[in-house]
């Protein structure tokens, strides 16, 4: 809300990218709350959504930008603006995965399979946090851990530096960002001994290049 409020009397231009709509709470409504909220508010704004992740849809690349305008006249204005850019980048894009979508979301009882699917792949989500948080609670690994649980959605900011990064790589086969960032649903409960000791090893022994 304090973001809306300085938008508002900044006469900034909202652009929201929706990406995992769903794997934050479970609930698509509660993930897109705050894109309903400043449209709400009135705000002109663009909103990116992909649904790429949570139609498991990676190779299709499917997604949609929604425009949002307070003046009518707008409309056609941007219409022509975006489908320019359309034409320039990709001339005709596939319709194979934004059919797989618009059958989906259609059809009543496919929206509500879908829902759930969703439902249970967020749930998946905060139990692989909890587990892997536990172990290396229970490992001892240096540092606090909370920000695991802490944190929502499928990817984890670890915190782990380039070097710890390079040791998970080279010595566990564990392939991460430079960033530490980890994709949570990499993760089952057949491998979160490997990973949760793998990175309990590189937190212990591998630190920081010494400051000249």
């Amino acid at each position: 809300m304090e973001i809306a409020t300085i938008m508002k009397e900044r006469k900034l231009f909202p652009f929201f990218d929706l990406a995992y709509q769903g794997f934050s709470s479970g609930d698509l409504e509660s993930d897109a709350w705050s894109v309903r909220y400043f449209a709400s508010l009135g705000f002109d704004m663009f909103c990116a959504q992909s649904f790429s992740k949570n139609f498991g849809l990676y190779n299709d690349r499917v997604g949609l930008l929604a425009i949002i305008v307070s003046d009518q006249s707008h409309i056609a204005i941007a219409k022509s603006h975006v489908e320019l850019i359309g034409r320039r980048v990709h001339a005709s894009s596939p319709h194979h995965g934004a059919r797989i979508v618009s059958t989906i979301l259609n059809n009543q009882a496919l929206r509500e399979e879908w829902k759930g699917c969703v439902t249970k792949m967020a749930t998946r989500i905060k139990l692989m946090r909890q587990k892997l948080y536990q172990k290396l609670v229970v490992l001892g690994t240096p540092g606090s851990w909370e920000h695991v649980v802490q944190q929502n959605g499928m990817f984890f900011y670890s915190g782990l530096n380039v070097r710890q990064v390079e040791f998970l790589t080279k010595e566990y086969h564990i392939y991460l960002l430079k960033s530490g960032r980890i994709n949570m649903c990499g993760l089952t409960l057949e491998n979160m001994d490997y990973v949760a000791n793998a990175i309990h090893e590189a937190v212990t022994n591998i630190h920081d290049e010494p400051e000249v």
